[in-house]
């Protein structure tokens, strides 16, 4: 299963890396950790980083409801491009020109929309935070009237998305393969340290499992 490709989503440059595979699309959006939210307000362009979720084909957002860009997407929804990017390694060439980035990547246009029905809203808040710790939701409180009145949930259709991806060695020139540089990949992965305790938390409350077997 494939989403369909669009003029927004047609790349100009290595189309050869290009993909609109739905399964590569999720497993990126579901990996990453923060996205970045393009969008425009008051004639000028804002880029901010936020937490996501994606549940089936709608990718959530969430931000606190006098935010300017909660404020805009009121009227009418608002226009955005999101950007999701995992980093694999660092690749390093022989030439400074060929250094690169093993990545993966996906971009969503569309427009994000309130979302006003109340079990969705709170469906996709649970989603949110587990998205960050898988699990996280049953071990925490849930938000009461005033943290969800206080909080505003848009929902994006993944209709317009694209996955880019860059793997491998580094490419060089012909004539640099016998050049005296190392060239190669530097891998790049996301651990987790161990759990740090808040300072008022009450003696003898351990770390559920959730929380110490979390991994990117």
């Amino acid at each position: 299963m494939t989403y369909p490709s669009s003029p927004r989503t047609e790349p100009t440059r290595h189309r050869e890396r290009v993909s609109y595979d739905r399964a590569t699309v999720h497993a990126v959006l579901d990996e990453a950790v923060v996205c970045h939210v393009g969008f425009v307000v008051d004639g000028r362009p804002v880029v901010l980083p936020q937490l996501h979720a994606r549940v089936e084909d709608t990718l959530y957002l969430h931000g606190s409801t006098g935010a300017r860009a909660m404020v805009t997407a009121r009227d009418g929804g608002l226009d955005v491009c999101v950007t999701v990017t995992v980093v694999d390694g660092l690749v390093l060439a022989r030439s400074a020109f060929h250094h690169s980035v093993n990545y993966r990547s996906v971009v969503v246009h569309g427009t994000a929309a309130v979302v006003t029905d109340p079990a969705e809203k709170a469906a996709a808040l649970d989603a949110l935070v587990d998205r960050v710790v898988p699990g996280r939701m049953a071990g925490t409180r849930a938000p009461d009237r005033k943290e969800l009145a206080a909080t505003t949930v848009l929902g994006l259709p993944l209709a317009e998305v694209s996955v880019k991806v860059r793997s491998g060695p580094p490419i060089d020139d012909p004539g640099d393969l016998d050049g005296p540089h190392w060239a190669g990949v530097l891998p790049l992965s996301t651990v987790a340290g161990p759990a740090v305790p808040a300072p008022d938390l009450v003696p003898g409350i351990d770390p559920p499992a959730h929380v110490t077997t979390w991994h990117r």
